[in-house]
Parts: C-alpha cells; structure tokens; sequence
C-alpha cells in the first residue's frame, strides 16, 4: 500500500528501449550499405569506414577522459557518426595520403559539433553532416572527385556523377536507371546504392527508431519539384545523398521535431531546399545544405508546431 503513495519525479511511463540500443539498430539499418560499399569500391572504401569509427571512438573517449566525465562510447553514438561520415565520402580518401583528412572529418564531428556543445542530445545541428560540409570547404578536390565503382566499365564512364550530368546539362550520359539503384555508378560510396539504403530505412522504420514523416516528406518534396521542373525526378530520388539523408540524417532525434506535424514541416524543407539547390544552385548536390539549415529552424518549428496540454496554453 505504501508504494502506491510514493511520490517520484517524471518521467513516469519508461521504456526498456536504451540510447545504445537505438544506435545498435541504426547500424545494423546502415549494414547493407556499408557492407555493398566495399564490395562496390574494394579496400579503400573498408579503410574509410574503419579510420573514420576510430578516430570518432578514440576521440570521443579521449575527450571524456580529459573532461573527466563518464565515458560515453558504450552508447554507440560516436560510430553511428563515424560511419555515417564515412558513407558520405568518395573512394579516394581510402587512399594511404587521404586518411589523415578522415581524422580532421571526424574531429570536427565528434569535438566541435558534439562535445563541444554538451554531447549527445546537446548537438545543434547533426555531427556528420556539418563535417562533410566542413570537409567539402578545407578539401574541394577531394571531396568533389568522380570516382566509379569497381563494376562501372571504363568505356561507359562519363566522368561525373548522375546529378552532375543532371546539372551540366548531359542527360544522355546518365547511367541505366535500374543498375544506378542498385549502386553501379559514380559517387560517395555509401551514397551510390539507393537500394542498401531503402532496405535500411525500412528496418528503420519497422523497429520504431524513426517515422516515416521526415523521409517520405522529404523524398517526395524532391521527387515532386523536380517533375515539376522536368529535371529527371526518377534519378534525383536515388541519386547522391537524398536516401542517406532522408533515412539516417534528417531523422536525428536532437536536431529534428517530435511531433507529426513537425516532422512533416521539417522534411519538406529538407526536400525544398534539397531542389532548389540542385535545380538552380551552383553546386548538383544539396542535400547536406538542407538539413543543416533546417537543423537551424528546428527550434522554431518544434515551438509553431507543438501541441498544446490539456487545459494548458501554448507557449
């Protein structure tokens, strides 16, 4: 009887489900693509992904050592974010002289955008997008280098990316649609598989570790503005980072909203931006811009968009 008068404070419905477990789930959603990355772009694309989990891992710990607070590795976070950043980079940073740029990548994710700021569930904007923006600036060349996978044939290689065809103006020397969804063309190597990445989200989606709101939203904004501007929707939806943003970028449980109505907000401003960008802008890619500002707006959408209590006001 004395336990059911024991007062304690909220939160009061609890659930077995654990921030390490949720990032376990997310990668083992990122598995398929990274897996197809390697077998798509050989050894480079393994030391890619194994330097950039090491330096966000060692980075992460050696920080919680110097600050002297609990060390926050076993939650996993700093390997979601090291692979993520990983999946975004091109083939050539696999190479012996490219590696140590990984390391800055990971730096700035894991200290400056994530520590910095508190650490998990502090972060303004998401980690690995902000560190491949910050790579694209301190490393153009390498960042905006073509390079085709290990089943592209030579012959029929056209020396960009899809959407870099899509942006010159070079439709004709767009690949086959259906070996382009399943990763057989130019691109960052976890990027090029729409496919791996679909299969991803939709284990995403099934577990509950995200809705559909933001990646339907934003995919469809894309896939919708770019029919309606003629500029070949079938390839801006697999092409580049939309599906990797869409699924595991935008989807952030810190720097997007919790509410439907938010999240629905949130994903067509990642689509529009994402267009606009691709459509008119300078640059063919504009996934990462996107997200990044709205990870900026995030604050002000949770605040027009939240729901308000029961016999409360809306503040």
């Amino acid at each position: 009887m004395n336990n059911l008068l024991t007062v304690s404070p909220s939160p009061h419905i609890r659930s077995p489900r654990t921030t390490s477990s949720i990032m376990a789930t997310v990668l083992l959603a990122l598995f398929p693509a990274a897996l197809l990355s390697v077998v798509l772009f050989g050894f480079k694309a393994f030391l890619i992904l194994l330097v950039s989990n090491l330096a966000c891992g060692l980075l992460e710990y050696g920080w919680c050592r110097l600050t002297k607070i609990k060390n926050t590795v076993p939650d996993l976070s700093c390997f979601v974010t090291g692979t993520l950043l990983a999946l975004t980079l091109p083939a050539n940073f696999g190479e012996w002289k490219n590696l140590w740029t990984i390391v800055v990548g990971a730096f700035i994710a894991i200290i400056i955008v994530k520590e910095f700021f508190g650490g998990i569930g502090y972060n303004f904007a998401n980690p690995a997008i902000t560190a491949r923006i910050a790579m694209l600036v301190c490393f153009p060349d390498l960042m905006t280098a073509t390079v085709h996978t290990n089943l592209t044939n030579p012959e029929l290689a056209s020396g960009a990316t899809p959407l870099g065809d899509i942006a010159a103006g070079k439709a004709e020397l767009l690949p086959d649609w259906v070996q382009m969804f399943f990763g057989n063309h130019a691109g960052a190597i976890g990027e090029v598989s729409a496919f791996a990445l679909l299969v991803g989200g939709i284990i995403l989606i099934a577990s509950k570790v995200i809705t559909w709101h933001i990646p339907v939203s934003f995919i469809a904004t894309v896939g919708l503005f770019t029919l309606m501007t003629g500029t070949y929707p079938e390839y801006q939806i697999i092409a580049g980072g939309l599906m990797i943003g869409a699924f595991f970028m935008a989807t952030d449980y810190v720097t997007s909203p919790d509410t439907a109505l938010g999240k629905v907000v949130f994903g067509i401003g990642c689509g529009l931006i994402t267009a606009l960008i691709r459509v008119y802008g300078g640059y063919p890619e504009g996934v990462s811009f996107a997200i990044l500002l709205m990870n900026i707006l995030n604050p002000y959408i949770i605040k027009l968009t939240r729901k308000k209590a029961f016999g409360g006001i809306k503040i």
